[in-house]
Protein backbone atom coordinates (compact mmCIF):
# COMPACT_ATOMS: atom_id res chain seq x y z
CA UNK A 1 0.00 0.00 0.00
CA UNK A 2 1.29 3.37 -0.67
CA UNK A 3 1.46 6.24 2.35
CA UNK A 4 -0.88 8.91 1.81
CA UNK A 5 1.50 12.36 1.36
CA UNK A 6 1.33 15.19 4.52
CA UNK A 7 0.23 17.68 1.97
CA UNK A 8 -3.41 18.75 3.61
CA UNK A 9 -5.13 22.43 4.00
CA UNK A 10 -4.25 23.27 8.06
CA UNK A 11 -7.92 23.83 9.51
CA UNK A 12 -8.91 27.90 10.38
CA UNK A 13 -5.66 29.05 9.58
CA UNK A 14 -6.71 32.38 9.69
CA UNK A 15 -8.32 32.17 13.06
CA UNK A 16 -5.40 30.38 14.74
CA UNK A 17 -2.86 33.10 13.55
CA UNK A 18 -5.84 35.81 14.95
CA UNK A 19 -5.89 34.08 18.29
CA UNK A 20 -2.46 32.86 18.81
CA UNK A 21 -1.19 36.47 17.68
CA UNK A 22 2.73 35.54 16.71
CA UNK A 23 5.18 38.39 17.70
CA UNK A 24 8.65 38.83 15.86
CA UNK A 25 11.22 37.23 17.91
CA UNK A 26 8.67 34.92 20.14
CA UNK A 27 9.14 31.17 20.67
CA UNK A 28 5.74 29.09 19.89
CA UNK A 29 5.20 25.45 20.27
CA UNK A 30 2.86 23.34 18.23
CA UNK A 31 2.03 20.09 19.89
CA UNK A 32 0.10 18.29 16.82
CA UNK A 33 3.25 19.20 14.22
CA UNK A 34 1.41 16.73 11.90
CA UNK A 35 1.87 18.45 7.90
CA UNK A 36 3.76 21.12 9.60
CA UNK A 37 1.03 23.63 8.10
CA UNK A 38 -0.03 25.78 11.19
CA UNK A 39 3.89 26.27 12.43
CA UNK A 40 4.57 27.44 8.86
CA UNK A 41 2.05 29.93 8.94
CA UNK A 42 3.50 30.90 12.60
CA UNK A 43 6.74 31.04 11.58
CA UNK A 44 6.20 33.67 8.40
CA UNK A 45 3.87 35.57 10.49
CA UNK A 46 6.20 36.26 12.65
CA UNK A 47 9.62 37.11 11.98
CA UNK A 48 12.50 35.82 13.85
CA UNK A 49 10.02 33.92 15.67
CA UNK A 50 11.06 30.41 17.22
CA UNK A 51 9.48 27.04 16.72
CA UNK A 52 8.89 24.25 18.61
CA UNK A 53 7.58 20.89 16.71
CA UNK A 54 6.20 17.80 18.88
CA UNK A 55 4.58 14.54 17.02
CA UNK A 56 4.35 10.98 18.22
CA UNK A 57 4.81 10.27 14.94
CA UNK A 58 7.80 9.43 13.21
CA UNK A 59 6.51 10.09 9.67
CA UNK A 60 5.03 13.02 10.78
CA UNK A 61 8.35 14.75 11.84
CA UNK A 62 10.38 13.42 8.88
CA UNK A 63 7.54 15.30 6.75
CA UNK A 64 7.36 18.45 9.13
CA UNK A 65 11.67 18.58 8.44
CA UNK A 66 10.85 19.11 4.81
CA UNK A 67 8.09 21.38 5.10
CA UNK A 68 9.89 23.27 7.95
CA UNK A 69 13.86 22.99 6.27
CA UNK A 70 13.84 26.91 4.91
CA UNK A 71 13.50 28.17 8.19
CA UNK A 72 16.78 26.64 9.57
CA UNK A 73 17.68 26.91 13.26
CA UNK A 74 14.48 28.84 13.88
CA UNK A 75 13.10 25.38 14.30
CA UNK A 76 13.26 22.40 16.81
CA UNK A 77 11.50 18.97 16.02
CA UNK A 78 11.21 16.58 18.72
CA UNK A 79 9.53 12.79 18.93
CA UNK A 80 7.32 13.21 22.00
CA UNK A 81 3.75 13.61 23.02
CA UNK A 82 2.48 17.28 23.66
CA UNK A 83 2.03 16.18 27.63
CA UNK A 84 5.78 16.22 27.53
CA UNK A 85 6.34 19.96 26.27
CA UNK A 86 8.23 20.93 30.06
CA UNK A 87 10.48 18.14 29.49
CA UNK A 88 11.36 19.29 26.29
CA UNK A 89 11.64 22.82 27.13
CA UNK A 90 14.16 22.27 29.94
CA UNK A 91 15.98 20.02 27.88
CA UNK A 92 16.04 22.83 25.04
CA UNK A 93 16.83 25.57 27.98
CA UNK A 94 13.47 27.74 27.28
CA UNK A 95 11.90 29.48 30.29
CA UNK A 96 8.35 30.27 28.66
CA UNK A 97 6.45 30.07 25.74
CA UNK A 98 4.91 32.97 23.54
CA UNK A 99 2.12 30.53 22.49
CA UNK A 100 1.44 27.06 22.15
CA UNK A 101 -0.89 25.21 19.42
CA UNK A 102 -2.44 22.01 19.66
CA UNK A 103 -4.86 20.88 17.08
CA UNK A 104 -5.82 17.45 18.47
CA UNK A 105 -6.95 14.18 17.12
CA UNK A 106 -6.08 12.10 14.16
CA UNK A 107 -4.36 13.49 11.22
CA UNK A 108 -5.17 13.67 7.37
CA UNK A 109 -2.29 11.63 6.62
CA UNK A 110 -2.96 9.03 9.10
CA UNK A 111 -6.47 8.54 7.98
CA UNK A 112 -5.43 8.42 4.76
CA UNK A 113 -2.24 6.03 4.77
CA UNK A 114 -3.90 2.48 5.21
CA UNK A 115 -1.51 0.77 6.69
CA UNK A 116 -1.77 2.71 9.46
CA UNK A 117 -5.39 0.92 10.13
CA UNK A 118 -7.49 4.26 11.11
CA UNK A 119 -9.79 3.89 8.76
CA UNK A 120 -12.81 1.39 7.46
CA UNK A 121 -12.23 3.27 3.97
CA UNK A 122 -9.58 0.85 3.53
CA UNK A 123 -9.27 -2.94 4.63
CA UNK A 124 -5.91 -3.35 6.41
CA UNK A 125 -4.38 -4.06 9.45
CA UNK A 126 -6.67 -3.00 12.78
CA UNK A 127 -3.50 -1.07 14.37
CA UNK A 128 -4.66 2.81 15.39
CA UNK A 129 -1.33 3.52 16.84
CA UNK A 130 -0.18 7.16 16.37
CA UNK A 131 3.07 6.06 16.97
CA UNK A 132 3.50 3.09 15.24
CA UNK A 133 6.75 1.97 17.28
CA UNK A 134 4.87 1.17 20.35
CA UNK A 135 1.95 0.32 22.68
CA UNK A 136 -1.09 -1.67 21.86
CA UNK A 137 -3.00 -1.82 19.13
CA UNK A 138 -7.06 -1.55 18.11
CA UNK A 139 -6.31 -5.63 17.50
CA UNK A 140 -4.99 -6.05 20.90
CA UNK A 141 -8.03 -4.25 21.97
CA UNK A 142 -10.58 -5.87 20.51
CA UNK A 143 -9.50 -9.64 20.64
CA UNK A 144 -8.29 -9.48 24.58
CA UNK A 145 -10.42 -6.59 26.47
CA UNK A 146 -13.46 -8.27 28.38
CA UNK A 147 -16.86 -7.99 27.28
CA UNK A 148 -18.07 -5.64 29.54
CA UNK A 149 -15.31 -3.39 29.23
CA UNK A 150 -15.25 -3.03 25.81
CA UNK A 151 -19.09 -2.22 25.97
CA UNK A 152 -18.12 0.92 28.34
CA UNK A 153 -14.99 1.62 26.06
CA UNK A 154 -17.61 1.91 23.03
CA UNK A 155 -19.90 4.02 25.04
CA UNK A 156 -17.57 6.33 26.93
CA UNK A 157 -15.38 7.07 23.78
CA UNK A 158 -17.59 6.66 21.52
CA UNK A 159 -21.10 7.71 22.64
CA UNK A 160 -22.46 4.71 20.85
CA UNK A 161 -25.89 3.77 21.75
CA UNK A 162 -25.95 0.05 20.88
CA UNK A 163 -22.45 -0.86 22.41
CA UNK A 164 -23.54 -3.40 24.27
CA UNK A 165 -24.33 -5.44 21.12
CA UNK A 166 -21.38 -4.53 19.41
CA UNK A 167 -18.93 -5.82 22.11
CA UNK A 168 -21.23 -8.92 22.49
CA UNK A 169 -20.79 -9.67 18.77
CA UNK A 170 -16.67 -8.85 19.08
CA UNK A 171 -16.81 -11.30 21.68
CA UNK A 172 -18.77 -13.93 19.86
CA UNK A 173 -16.55 -13.64 16.70
CA UNK A 174 -13.04 -13.71 18.12
CA UNK A 175 -13.96 -16.97 19.69
CA UNK A 176 -13.92 -18.71 16.42
CA UNK A 177 -11.15 -15.93 14.83
CA UNK A 178 -8.99 -13.16 15.77
CA UNK A 179 -10.13 -10.05 14.77
CA UNK A 180 -6.85 -8.24 12.56
CA UNK A 181 -8.60 -6.19 9.73
CA UNK A 182 -10.26 -2.99 9.77
CA UNK A 183 -12.81 -4.02 6.91
CA UNK A 184 -13.94 -7.50 9.33
CA UNK A 185 -14.42 -5.29 12.23
CA UNK A 186 -16.64 -2.96 9.86
CA UNK A 187 -18.31 -5.04 8.97
CA UNK A 188 -19.01 -7.38 12.36
CA UNK A 189 -20.34 -3.43 13.70
CA UNK A 190 -22.56 -3.02 10.42
CA UNK A 191 -24.09 -6.46 11.42
CA UNK A 192 -24.31 -5.64 14.92
CA UNK A 193 -26.11 -2.47 14.39
CA UNK A 194 -29.95 -1.93 13.87
CA UNK A 195 -30.41 -0.71 10.22
CA UNK A 196 -26.89 -1.02 9.73
CA UNK A 197 -27.20 -1.27 5.91
CA UNK A 198 -29.38 1.27 5.26
CA UNK A 199 -27.91 4.95 4.10
CA UNK A 200 -26.83 6.59 6.57
CA UNK A 201 -24.53 10.18 6.83
CA UNK A 202 -21.84 8.03 9.20
CA UNK A 203 -20.61 3.99 8.49
CA UNK A 204 -22.23 2.58 11.70
CA UNK A 205 -18.47 1.78 12.60
CA UNK A 206 -17.16 5.24 13.06
CA UNK A 207 -18.00 5.53 16.66
CA UNK A 208 -16.15 2.01 17.47
CA UNK A 209 -13.29 3.33 15.23
CA UNK A 210 -13.51 6.68 17.04
CA UNK A 211 -13.19 4.93 20.91
CA UNK A 212 -10.50 2.33 19.74
CA UNK A 213 -8.41 5.04 18.58
CA UNK A 214 -8.97 7.71 21.51
CA UNK A 215 -8.40 4.49 23.85
CA UNK A 216 -5.10 3.33 22.14
CA UNK A 217 -3.40 6.74 22.06
CA UNK A 218 -4.99 8.36 25.37
CA UNK A 219 -5.94 10.56 23.60
CA UNK A 220 -8.57 12.37 25.86
CA UNK A 221 -5.39 11.80 29.11
CA UNK A 222 -3.53 13.68 26.88
CA UNK A 223 -5.74 16.42 26.23
CA UNK A 224 -6.52 17.05 30.24
CA UNK A 225 -2.45 16.95 30.82
CA UNK A 226 -1.07 18.55 27.43
CA UNK A 227 -3.49 21.69 28.13
CA UNK A 228 -2.67 21.56 32.24
CA UNK A 229 1.00 21.69 31.50
CA UNK A 230 0.52 24.17 28.05
CA UNK A 231 -1.46 26.96 30.28
CA UNK A 232 1.94 26.06 32.83
CA UNK A 233 4.52 26.98 30.68
CA UNK A 234 3.18 30.02 29.21
CA UNK A 235 4.96 33.67 29.47
CA UNK A 236 2.41 36.46 30.99
CA UNK A 237 0.62 37.28 28.12
CA UNK A 238 1.18 34.10 26.12
CA UNK A 239 -1.48 32.41 24.32
CA UNK A 240 -2.77 28.85 24.41
CA UNK A 241 -4.92 27.64 21.30
CA UNK A 242 -6.77 24.17 21.06
CA UNK A 243 -8.38 23.10 18.22
CA UNK A 244 -10.73 19.55 18.72
CA UNK A 245 -12.74 17.95 16.38
CA UNK A 246 -15.59 16.38 19.09
CA UNK A 247 -17.04 16.75 21.66
CA UNK A 248 -15.21 15.09 24.27
CA UNK A 249 -12.07 16.80 23.57
CA UNK A 250 -14.07 19.92 23.65
CA UNK A 251 -15.51 19.23 26.46
CA UNK A 252 -12.14 18.24 28.32
CA UNK A 253 -10.62 22.07 27.12
CA UNK A 254 -13.46 23.83 27.73
CA UNK A 255 -14.13 23.09 31.51
CA UNK A 256 -9.88 23.44 32.06
CA UNK A 257 -10.25 27.07 30.40
CA UNK A 258 -13.31 27.67 32.63
CA UNK A 259 -11.21 26.70 35.86
CA UNK A 260 -8.04 27.78 35.32
CA UNK A 261 -9.98 31.63 34.61
CA UNK A 262 -12.08 31.41 37.97
CA UNK A 263 -11.15 33.13 40.47
CA UNK A 264 -12.02 33.04 44.63
CA UNK A 265 -13.75 29.41 44.85
CA UNK A 266 -14.60 30.02 48.67
CA UNK A 267 -18.54 29.28 49.48
CA UNK A 268 -20.29 32.30 48.87
CA UNK A 269 -21.20 33.11 52.82
CA UNK A 270 -17.57 33.84 53.57
CA UNK A 271 -17.82 37.79 53.57
CA UNK A 272 -13.70 37.62 53.22
CA UNK A 273 -12.01 35.54 50.65
CA UNK A 274 -10.06 32.44 52.22
CA UNK A 275 -8.60 30.65 49.45
CA UNK A 276 -6.24 33.43 47.94
CA UNK A 277 -7.26 31.79 44.42
CA UNK A 278 -6.33 33.83 41.84
CA UNK A 279 -7.27 33.20 37.91
CA UNK A 280 -3.98 31.37 35.93
CA UNK A 281 -5.56 32.46 32.49
CA UNK A 282 -8.49 34.82 30.59
CA UNK A 283 -10.94 33.00 28.26
CA UNK A 284 -10.39 34.93 24.68
CA UNK A 285 -13.03 32.81 23.26
CA UNK A 286 -16.13 32.55 25.05
CA UNK A 287 -17.90 30.53 22.39
CA UNK A 288 -16.53 27.79 20.64
CA UNK A 289 -14.62 29.46 17.25
CA UNK A 290 -16.05 27.11 14.14
CA UNK A 291 -14.84 27.56 10.69
CA UNK A 292 -16.84 29.74 7.62
CA UNK A 293 -19.09 27.90 5.36
CA UNK A 294 -16.48 28.79 2.51
CA UNK A 295 -13.59 27.20 4.70
CA UNK A 296 -15.98 23.87 4.81
CA UNK A 297 -16.27 23.54 1.74
CA UNK A 298 -13.34 24.07 0.13
CA UNK A 299 -11.96 21.39 3.55
CA UNK A 300 -14.53 18.70 4.71
CA UNK A 301 -12.42 18.71 7.50
CA UNK A 302 -12.88 21.62 9.07
CA UNK A 303 -16.55 21.15 9.69
CA UNK A 304 -16.76 19.57 13.01
CA UNK A 305 -13.01 21.45 14.44
CA UNK A 306 -13.60 24.06 17.23
CA UNK A 307 -11.08 26.46 18.34
CA UNK A 308 -10.56 27.55 21.98
CA UNK A 309 -8.21 30.13 23.63
CA UNK A 310 -7.01 31.33 26.72
CA UNK A 311 -4.07 34.06 27.67
CA UNK A 312 -1.72 33.50 30.66
CA UNK A 313 -3.17 36.33 32.87
CA UNK A 314 0.20 39.07 33.55
CA UNK A 315 -0.65 40.11 36.91
CA UNK A 316 -3.62 39.75 39.67
CA UNK A 317 -4.91 43.20 38.92
CA UNK A 318 -5.17 42.06 35.44
CA UNK A 319 -6.61 38.87 36.15
CA UNK A 320 -9.50 39.65 37.91
CA UNK A 321 -10.70 41.34 34.69
CA UNK A 322 -10.85 38.30 33.06
CA UNK A 323 -13.43 36.51 35.36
Amino acid sequence: MTSASFEHLSVLPAEVLHWLRPVDGGIYLDGTLGGAGHSRLILEAADSSRLIGLDRDPAALQAAAKVLAPYGDRVSLHQTTFDQASEVLQQLEVAGLDGMLLDLGVSSHQLDTPERGFSFRYDAPLDMRMDPTTGITAADVVNQTEETELMHLFFKYGEERYSRRIARRIVAQRQEEAITRTGELAELVRHAVPGGFRPEKIHPATRVFQALRIHVNDELGQVERGVEAGISLLKPGGRLVVISFHSLEDRIVKHLFRDKAKGCLCPPRLPVCQCNNVPTVKVLTRKGVKATAVEVEQNVRSRSAILRAVERCKTVDNESEGR
